[in-house]
């Protein structure tokens, strides 16, 4: 049986949902993010004492198809941007496609639906973020930076991150406190 949670966005989080459901008493044969595969089929109780259980770790347990295919798609994006070395020069919608098994337009419009934005924002914002860690970790240049998110040049990115971040990245890396958000945050 398949069960999907929302919030999970780093291995610390599998970690934390496959060691909840173990002190449960089940038997999750894979945990992925966004996903859990469970060798037993569970009951409507074990699904609200599963859920309740979760919840205490900022998890939730996803029962609408739209709000799960949303969150796969989060889930994709999230993999895409931050666990992949290699620069992100990939047509996202055909990613998404083929990733999910779904027509684009399918997608954008669940996505739209559920989560009162466009792929393509929720992509950015994410981008951004990435940016952040990379401009407070100062291992790269801005123009390396650039490369490694796929933008066409420095320009580019300082307008998006301006408007996203509200400030220039040159500004933010000069701030003294780190004003990153938490992956499920954006």
């Amino acid at each position: 049986m398949n069960l999907h949670i929302k919030n999970m966005v780093c291995n610390r989080c599998k970690m934390v949902v496959k060691a909840e459901l173990e002190k449960l008493g089940f038997n999750p044969v894979s945990v992925e993010l966004g996903k859990v595969l469970l060798t037993e089929t569970i009951s409507a109780d074990d699904k609200i004492t599963i859920g309740r259980s979760l919840k205490s770790f900022g998890f939730e347990l996803l029962e609408d198809k739209k709000t799960q295919i949303a969150e796969q798609i989060k889930t994709a994006i999230i993999n895409l941007v931050h666990y992949t070395d290699e620069p992100l020069k990939i047509n996202l919608s055909s990613y998404l496609s083929e990733k999910l098994n779904l027509e684009y337009a399918q997608l954008s419009a669940v996505f739209s639906e559920v989560e009162n934005q466009t792929i393509e924002k929720y992509f950015i914002a994410q981008k951004i973020e990435k940016a952040k860690e990379m401009l407070t970790y100062g291992e790269l240049t801005l123009s390396e930076i650039a490369y490694q998110l796929n933008y066409s040049s420095v320009a580019h990115l300082s307008a998006q991150f301006k408007k996203v971040a509200g400030l220039t990245p040159s500004n933010y890396k000069a701030q003294s406190k780190d004003s990153r958000k938490t992956l499920d945050e954006i």
